[in-house]
């Protein structure tokens, strides 16, 4: 379905101006069509003079009279006159169509939409007598409120220029309403308005009392008001209750002067939605104190296998606790990143990075000066993907540094590289320019610790792939430079459907 952007561009001269000005009414229009109970259709004129339907909005307060999206289609021969009456004379036109799809007679009230000094555009509110709702007092309030809005859109104060609060996150005119004067006294309230102050504990009859005789916060109001713009506010009225409002200025011309008539606030009960939502906070800080604590735990074993290494005598034994200290202390490295992160994901470059710290500290020496470096980002992972992976390139850069650069020779330079395959899979490749691959290497044959791990974590934990290769002058980047053609090595990962 094509946007009111490309509609207007397509058929008509509007510029971007005007266009926003369209697009702000948009966003305000689903509470214009609950408050008139009815379809409403955003007609723009073509440079060939007819109407096209730019966009479309039913209401959630009645029935709709079309069953089909009718944007992209040309207004009939019946509804262009109205349509060029009211674009003509900047008036409201009223009138009635025949229904195509249903051959009833449809009511339409055309309204000119205003910006600056000229009419850009026309909307309609269309209506069925048969269907309609049966006239009470809310619907005589409801349809009352429509029509001080429409003169003010046929006047250009509506919608609100510069600053206004976001509408997709206030209450809807079904959670209730609340009708002010321009005292900021009670006119009418909604049943479900009603409602909502009874939660609350306001009893009494509020019709002719202020928001603040009633016990209720009206700061909200009251900077509508002063600053002539709607104002979306969140406040406990009690320990138990909060409560959610808009409260939206009416407005007229007065000379050169802009008035405020009065107002309407829409209200909300989210007592339960906050409630649901400390409970979710709790929630966090809970999983994040234990994430802490198994970091704590983890950093404990680390130090007692240390001491404990200090008291052995052989080497090779040294040695292997060297390498089981390293593994946990990787893992202790993303429980401590989760710990700050909201969530059970990770942004997987915040353990990358402290994990080559944590290499260059454990493997390197002067004598074979190891650089290593990360570039790319694989955006944020689960845990239970981040933890094993963390392991595997612990293992790969450890299998680089002892394979590549053994000790006495001239050191070099390792390169993660991060990022994604065509299809959307996490790959990470691990670059070194040691001394590159034996002539008999056969991944499947390799009997070491870490490659067997490398290899279970990858293709069982993981359901990923890997592939040992050797380097040639083709994978030389700007971080890392392959000296010589069959020198050094490349790790290939390749883990699939890893995104949270």
């Amino acid at each position: 379905m094509p946007t009111l952007v490309e509609i207007a561009h397509e058929h008509g001269d509007l510029d971007e101006a005007a266009l926003e000005h369209l697009s702000s009414l948009l966003s305000e229009w689903g509470m214009l069509a609950d408050f008139c109970f009815a379809d409403m259709l955003l007609y723009l004129p073509t440079v060939g003079g007819d109407f096209i339907v730019a966009a479309q909005v039913r209401a959630a307060t009645g029935q709709t009279l079309y069953d089909t999206d009718l944007v992209g289609t040309v207004a009939d021969s019946s509804e262009r006159v109205m349509l060029g009456e009211s674009f003509r004379t900047q008036k409201v036109v009223t009138g009635e169509i025949r229904n195509d799809s249903s051959a009833e007679t449809v009511n339409v009230m055309a309204i000119p939409v205003r910006f600056e000094e000229r009419v850009i555009a026309v909307l309609t509110r269309e209506w069925s007598l048969r269907i309609g709702r049966k006239p009470g007092q809310l619907e005589r309030t409801y349809l009352a409120i429509f029509d001080v809005f429409s003169k003010m859109i046929s006047v250009g104060l509506f919608p609100f220029a510069g600053r206004v609060a976001d509408a997709t996150v206030a209450p809807r005119v079904g959670d209730g309403v609340i009708v002010l004067d321009a005292d900021t006294r009670v006119r009418y309230a909604s049943p479900n308005a009603v409602s909502a102050m009874h939660r609350v504990g306001v009893s009494a009859n509020a019709i002719g009392q202020t928001l603040a005789e009633l016990g209720v916060a009206e700061t909200a109001v009251r900077h509508a008001y002063e600053r002539r713009e709607p104002v979306v506010e969140e406040f406990e009225q009690t320990s138990e209750v909060t409560l959610l409002t808009r409260t939206i200025p009416t407005l007229k011309r007065s000379g050169r002067q802009t008035v405020v008539t009065g107002g309407v606030v829409l209200l909300r009960d989210v007592s339960e939605l906050r409630r649901r939502d400390r409970l979710l906070l709790t929630k966090d800080a809970t999983i994040r104190e234990i994430h802490h604590r198994v970091k704590n735990n983890l950093q404990t074993i680390s130090s007692l296998l240390r001491l404990q290494a200090r008291r052995l005598t052989s080497q090779e034994a040294v040695d292997a606790i060297a390498e089981s200290v390293r593994r946990i202390r990787t893992i202790a490295l993303v429980h401590e990143t989760l710990s700050h992160e909201a969530g059970e994901d990770i942004s997987f470059i915040e353990i990358v990075r402290p994990l080559l710290r944590l290499v260059e500290e454990g493997l390197q020496s002067t004598d074979r000066p190891v650089k290593f470096n990360v570039i790319g980002d694989s955006g944020r992972l689960p845990a239970t993907v981040a933890t094993p992976l963390s392991v595997v390139i612990l293992e790969l850069l450890q299998n680089a540094v002892d394979h590549g650069f053994p000790e006495g020779s001239a050191g070099g330079s390792v390169l993660v590289v991060l990022g994604n395959d065509e299809h959307g899979a996490l790959k990470v490749q691990i670059t070194d320019n040691g001394q590159g691959l034996k002539s008999d290497f056969d991944m499947g044959k390799a009997k070491g610790l870490g490659l067997s791990i490398v290899r279970t974590l990858v293709t069982t934990e993981l359901a990923g792939t890997i592939q040992i290769r050797a380097a040639k002058i083709s994978d030389s980047m700007k971080d890392l430079t392959i000296n010589r053609d069959g020198g050094g090595t490349v790790v290939e990962l390749v883990i699939p459907e890893v995104r949270t």
